[in-house]
C-alpha cells in the first residue's frame, strides 16, 4: 500500500461532520467563556464607577457577576472534555471506518454508549439554547444604552430634550429601585459611552454572543451527527457480541 493510498483511506475514514463540530465547539466555548468573563469585569467595573457609590446597591450584583464567572470556568472545563468525547465517539462510530475494514459488528455497550452521548447532547442543546438567550440580554441592555448615546451625540435626530436621554441601571433590574445615582443623563452620558471601558465591554459581550450562537450550533452538529452514527451502527450491523 502507497503513502497516498493510506492517507486517502485515513481520510475517507475521518468522521468530518465530528471534526468540524469539535472545532466549532471550542472556538465558541473559548469566545463566549474569555470573552463573557472579561465583559462581566467591565461591567462591575462600569457601575461601580458611574452608576453607584454606594457598595450595598451593587453587593448583590457582584455576587451574581462572580457566580457567572466561576460557571463560565466549569462550563469551558466540560465542554473541552466533552468535546473530545464526541470526537472520540465519532471516529468510532463513523460508518466509513467500519466500511474500510469491513466490519459493522459492534457490542451492545457501544450501541448503548452511542444513544447515550445521543440523549446527553439533546439535553445540553435545550440548556445552552437557555445560555444563548440569556447572552442576548446584555448585549440588549448595551445596544440601548449606546443608541440613547448616539441621539446625545445628534441632537437633530430626536424631538426629546437632551438631558431627560437617560441610561437608567434600575430599569433592567442591575441595581435595587433605591440606588443611587441608578442613572445617569445627557451629556455625562455621552462621556461614559466614548470611555474606552464601555466600548471595549460592549464589544465583549457581542463576541460572547456570537460564541454562544457557534457552540449552540456545534452542538445540533454533533446531534446530527451522533443520530447518523447511532444509526449506522443500529441498521447496518450484521450482528451484535457481548
Amino acid at each position: 500500500m502507497g503513502l497516498l493510498e493510506c492517507c486517502a483511506r485515513c481520510l475517507i475514514g475521518a468522521p468530518f461532520a465530528s471534526l468540524v463540530a469539535t472545532g466549532l465547539c471550542f472556538f465558541g466555548v473559548a469566545l463566549f467563556c474569555g470573552c463573557g468573563h472579561e465583559a462581566l469585569t467591565g461591567t462591575e467595573q462600569l457601575i461601580e464607577t458611574y452608576f453607584s457609590k454606594n457598595y450595598q446597591d451593587y453587593e448583590f450584583l457582584i455576587d451574581v457577576i462572580h457566580g457567572f464567572q466561576y460557571f463560565i470556568y466549569g462550563t469551558a472545563a466540560f465542554f473541552f472534555l466533552y468535546g473530545a468525547l464526541l470526537l472520540a465517539e465519532g471516529f468510532y462510530t463513523t460508518g466509513a471506518v467500519r466500511q474500510i475494514f469491513g466490519d459493522y459488528r459492534t457490542t451492545i455497550c457501544g450501541k448503548g454508549l452511542s444513544a447515550t452521548f445521543v440523549g446527553i447532547t439533546y439535553v445540553l442543546t435545550i440548556i445552552w439554547l437557555l445560555v444563548f438567550a440569556c447572552s442576548a440580554v446584555p448585549v440588549y441592555i448595551y445596544f440601548n444604552t449606546w443608541t440613547t448615546c448616539q441621539s446625545i451625540g445628534n441632537p437633530t435626530k430626536t424631538s426629546a430634550s437632551i438631558g431627560t436621554l437617560c441610561a437608567d441601571a434600575r430599569m433592567y433590574g442591575v441595581l435595587p429601585w433605591n440606588a443611587f445615582p441608578g442613572k445617569v443623563c445627557g451629556s455625562n452620558l455621552l462621556s461614559i459611552c466614548k470611555t474606552s471601558e464601555f466600548q471595549m465591554t460592549f464589544h465583549l459581550f457581542i463576541a460572547a454572543f456570537v460564541g454562544a450562537a457557534a457552540t449552540l450550533v456545534s452542538l445540533v452538529t454533533f446531534i446530527i451527527a451522533a443520530t447518523y452514527n447511532f444509526a449506522v451502527l443500529r441498521l447496518m450491523g450484521r450482528g451484535t457480541k457481548f
